[in-house]
Parts: structure tokens; sequence; C-alpha cells
């Protein structure tokens, strides 16, 4: 006690490990700092003897710490010492590249570092030209591990290029690629060599041929896994009909403008396909046809009629009297009139689960709200957007029925500040209201809604032009109903980077060492021992 260090100089992380050995399983007396470094952290000085905490922190807990930051911390953090760059690169599980033809001679040093990578995204400019099926299977051979491939703009990718891949890779989990021109064969391919894929996304594949030459894709052995299958902007998306008719197992299947007429191949789905759980179609060629087989998938929860104006109301009252368990329902009736109150009075007689209504250029009235609003007491979200028929009087019911209501969204209805006095009153669990271009509601009015329900969260909009489509995944979100955010990590090649939180780097740390039980139990450990070898 009272002695001070004669000497500071930076011991070695291996004689760390050796001291730590020497006085517990898992802890160390902490190396002395340099003595210009301690004037500027004396704060860590205890007695006159220094501790650095992190360097002898296990390399577990350090990738851990790694993982939990945003891109850019990482990126700095790899430049802190050899150790750091190191443990930052064995730790990085996903990676994001720009695809261009210049990464090919890069792949080996990326992948020297990044050596355990699942999760792969490459991405090229539609101006560029991407890499080739040389890049790809060398890519495949360096990461054998890998679970998930998202391919963007990659014009330069044959049908070989992926048949090489998916032999190299058959532990796949999750493909999408989109503005990709290989076509059937490589699809096969993958579906052919990747037992394990779950879930399928397919967006613009330029080499797909049409009409009565085209290649069927699937089933393949993947058809036993797959549980997601996703189809955008597809001329020829019927060809993957054989896939989703042997995908048995098959949850989730989204369709989104592929042409053809779908309601052929709606019956031969459900007839082979029995456990679907959610079905999205938007800007497709389907009817009441497909509706009624589409209503023999008895386990369906969410259901998405996005601009499909063939479909009525005898269409949705058939899924509605058989489909019990509906829990989200969105429809865009793109002003056809041809879904109304027939067809929402059956879903609120049928579906007491329902927990999620969108409704975009329907026009419902206070008859089919009433019901909805009495019979699924489960509501908690409500978008109404572009509806002509929706005022005063139906928000009045909407207020006074919808106990469990706890979001909504009104969005270009002729409601006005008489509307927001009934919501002042009702609902008892809203705790969020979206207003968007309704001309009869005034600021005086959504401050006054404010005033009397100091809880609730008015936002009002009345000059912002959204359109009000539920296109692409993200309409939705402007209808007001919201969604938890994805994190994606978007990384630069050869600049690497994952999902990102608004906090510093500091705050993150202090967070983590106080909260992760694993590098606290490691601190409090290494406390002790300073302790003991101070006494």
């Amino acid at each position: 006690m009272g002695q001070s260090v004669s000497t500071a100089k930076l011991t070695s992380r291996r004689d760390c490990n050796h001291s730590q050995r020497s006085k517990s399983k898992s802890t160390a007396l902490i190396c002395p700092m340099q003595a210009e470094e301690a004037k500027e952290d004396d704060r860590s000085s205890i007695d006159g003897l220094l501790w650095d905490f992190i360097s002898c922190l296990p390399d577990e807990c350090l990738a851990y710490i790694f993982q939990s930051l945003g891109p850019g911390d990482r990126k700095r953090c790899s430049l802190v010492c050899r150790r750091w760059l190191i443990i930052e690169g064995q730790s990085r599980h996903r990676l994001s590249l720009n695809a261009q033809s210049d990464l090919h001679p890069l792949i080996p040093s990326i992948f020297s570092r990044f050596d355990s990578v699942t999760k792969l995204a490459l991405k090229c400019d539609r101006r560029s030209v991407s890499i080739g099926d040389e890049a790809l299977v060398l890519i495949s051979e360096r990461c054998r591990n890998l679970t998930r491939l998202k391919l963007r703009a990659c014009r330069d990718l044959t049908d070989a290029g992926m048949s090489a891949f998916a032999k190299n890779c058959r532990g796949l989990k999750k493909l999408s690629c989109g503005s990709c021109t290989f076509g059937a064969k490589g699809m096969n391919a993958v579906l052919d060599s990747c037992p394990a894929l779950e879930e399928l996304s397919v967006k613009r594949l330029r080499g797909l041929t049409d009409g009565a030459a085209a290649e069927p894709i699937g089933p393949g052995v993947a058809a036993a896994s797959l549980k997601t299958i996703c189809l955008k902007e597809l001329y020829n998306g019927q060809c993957f009909g054989p896939l989703i008719i042997g995908a048995k197992n098959l949850k989730s299947l989204k369709l989104f403008r592929c042409s053809g007429d779908w309601d052929k191949l709606f019956p031969l789905i459900v007839d082979r396909v029995t456990g679907m759980v959610e079905i999205h179609m938007e800007r497709i060629q389907v009817s009441d046809v497909g509706l009624l087989a589409i209503s023999n998938c008895l386990n369906l929860e969410i259901l998405h009629l996005v601009k499909t104006p063939e479909c009525t109301n005898a269409g949705l009252g058939a899924v509605a009297e058989k489909c019990k368990l509906l829990r989200k329902l969105h429809i865009d009736g793109w002003k056809a009139n041809r879904i109304g109150d027939q067809g929402l009075i059956a879903v609120g007689k049928s579906c007491p689960n329902l927990q999620e209504l969108v409704l975009i250029g329907v026009n419902p009235t206070k008859l089919s709200l009433e019901i909805l609003a009495l019979n699924c007491q489960s509501l908690e979200r409500l978008a109404l957007c572009g509806s002509d028929t929706v005022g005063d009087a139906e928000i009045s019911c909407i207020a006074a029925k919808c106990i469990a209501l706890k979001k909504l969204c009104i969005k270009s209805c002729p409601v006005s500040d008489h509307g927001m006095e009934a919501l002042a009153s009702g609902c008892p669990n809203l705790v969020k209201v979206k207003l968007k271009k309704c001309k009869g509601i005034t600021l005086e009015g959504a401050d006054w809604l404010r005033a009397n329900r100091g809880s609730l969260a008015v936002n009002l909009d009345t000059a912002e032009h959204l359109d009000a489509s539920t296109s692409d995944g993200g309409g939705t979100q402007d209808a007001g109903v919201e969604f938890p955010p994805v994190v994606a990590g978007q990384i630069g090649a050869p600049s690497i980077a994952s999902s990102s939180t608004g906090r510093s780097t500091s705050f993150k740390l202090l967070g983590l060492l106080s909260g992760r039980s694993l590098v606290a139990c490691t601190l409090r450990r290494l406390a002790s021992s300073n302790g003991s070898s101070r006494s």
C-alpha cells in the first residue's frame, strides 16, 4: 500500500493470460499502463496502480460487445489494435459488399479477415458491371457455412455460376435475388442442392423465358423445407407453380405484380398446401374464384388484397366464413367499390380474432364498422384511408365501440373537428392517432384533442402528399399501421458494418459492461483479484 509504480511498460496479452491462470480460472491482475496514459486516466487509478480492464477481457466478451455496436463504431474499434482487428473480423457474421467487377481480386483478403460470415449481401449499381460466375464461386468456396444470400443487380451471374455456388453452400436457408439475369436452370440448381432452404424471394428475374417454352421451376429437395415464398414483378411468375404446389410446409405466400391467371393455380396450391398462415396478393389477376380456393386455408391469419379489382364482397365473405383465425386484413380496393359493407360485415361476424384492419380506397359505413367493433373485441389497429363515406358519424361509432383500439389512422376522409371531440372521450386504450390530408380537421381541433387526452399522441399532417398504397410493403406504414422495424446492416466493400443505433460507443460499452452478465461477472472477478493483490 502506498507504493508507486517505478517503471511503466506494456505487458503482452500472453503475460496477462498467464497472470489470469495464476490468480483464478478467468481473472487476472490487470496490466499496468504507460505513464503517459496514466495522466489521462487517473480516475481509474486505485492506490497508485492503473488497471486496463478492457485488455484482459476474454475474446468472447469483446466479440459480444462488438456484435452489439453499430457499423461505424465497429469500424473504429477495429482500428484500435491488432487484437481488436482480429476479433472484430472473426465475430462478424453479416457482410454486405458492393458487388462490382473490381471486387473479384479483393475476395481472398476480405474473406480471410471475415472468415465467419453466414449472411452475405452482394449489391451492384444498375449502371455498373457486376461480379461474374468466377467471383461468386470463389466466395462460395470461402463461405461454405453461408445461410443467407442476397443478390441485387448482379447481371453477369449465369445459371452455371448459381449451380456451382449451390453445390458449395448446401446449408443455405434464405435466398433473395433481384434484377439478376440467370434463369430457371440456376434457380432449379439451388432448389436441388439446398435442402435447408426456408425463404425464397425473387424479384425481376430477367433470365426466365416466357410462353409455352418456359421451363418449370421446382419443386426440388428444398420444397420440403420452404416456409416463405415471395415473387415480385415477374412476367412469368407462374413457372414457379410446381415449387409452390410442392412446398407442403409453406406458411407465407406473397405475390406482387406477377402476370398470369392465378385463379387457375390457387385451387391446385390449396389442395396440396394446407397450412398457409399468410397470403399477400398485390396487382395480380385473381378474382372470387381464387378467394374461394383460399378460403380452404383454415389456418389463415394474415390476408392482403391490394389492388385486385376482380375480388368482391362474395369472395371476401367466403374467406371470412371459413378462415376464422384471421388476425390481420389489409384491403386496397383501388376505388373499384367491389368490396364494401357486405364483405366487412361478414368479416365482423366470422373473425373475432381480428387485431389489425387496413382499408384503403374502400367505403365502409357506420353499419359495417359497428359490427366490426362489437364482434372483434381484439381490434387494436385500424386505418381508414381514401374513403368517401368515413365521416364524423363513423368516427363517433369507432370511439364508442372499439374498446381495445390502440392506434388509429385516418387519411383523406371527410372527417371534421367534431369527430375529434368523439375521440376525446372514447377508445380508452387509444395511444396514437394519425390524421393526414383530412381537410375538415384543423390545427385547433388537433390541439384540443391533445389537451383533453394528455397521454394521446396526435399527429396531424395536412400538407404531405403520400400515396395511399401498400405497394411493396411500405404503404401500410403510410396508412398508420406501424410494425417493428427491421434492422439491416449496410456495408461497403471493403469497409464492413452491421446494424446501427444512435448511441455513442462509450455509452454502448458502459451499457453492455453493466448489463451483460458475462462481462459483468468477469469484471467483478477482476476487481476481486485486484483487491486481493493490493492487500
